[in-house]
């Protein structure tokens, strides 16, 4: 998929945003987690994004105003958001109105499966404005939903 176009005739432009704690990925929990740093999966992400013809920024937070002001700001930086929303992923309206207000396509992402795991972490707010979920994979969770935007963008830029 190395010819993969927006409608400006550029490469596709991807915004990665990572949510609370994800900053600790690697020691936290490995247990659920895994023991892949976040610098580890976003090197692994910009070699996919090249393949793929795509580019890349990735961002972490622990604060969620900043995500919500990320995805207000998406539309001038992006053609795509990957979003793993973390723990705000069962309790944020904000950053869910944030991803429908965003005016693009958004994945959600996340390394467990949260269906798998504690009853409160089963409903996502966030998943009804998003494009599509992508889940329990660990670290591959963020490769495979690139894939998927990368592909839903480069179709888009072709009809």
């Amino acid at each position: 998929m190395t010819d993969a176009v927006n409608p400006r005739g550029t490469m596709p432009r991807i915004l990665v945003l990572h949510g609370p704690n994800l900053g600790a990925l690697g020691h936290r929990e490995p247990d659920v987690y895994g023991r892949v740093s976040l610098e580890t999966i976003d090197r692994g992400l910009q070699s996919l994004a090249a393949e793929l013809g795509c580019e890349l920024e990735c961002r972490q937070t622990n604060h969620e105003g900043v995500l919500i002001d990320a995805l207000h700001n998406a539309r001038t930086v992006a053609d795509g958001v990957l979003l793993n929303p973390g723990g705000l992923t069962h309790t944020s309206v904000a950053l869910r109105d944030a991803v429908a207000a965003a005016g693009l396509p958004v994945v959600e992402v996340h390394v467990s499966n949260p269906a798998a795991r504690e009853h409160f972490r089963h409903t996502s707010v966030i998943s009804g404005a998003a494009l599509g979920l992508v889940q329990g994979f660990g670290a591959e969770s963020y490769g495979l939903a690139l894939r998927a935007l990368a592909g839903v963008l480069s179709r888009a830029a072709r009809a």
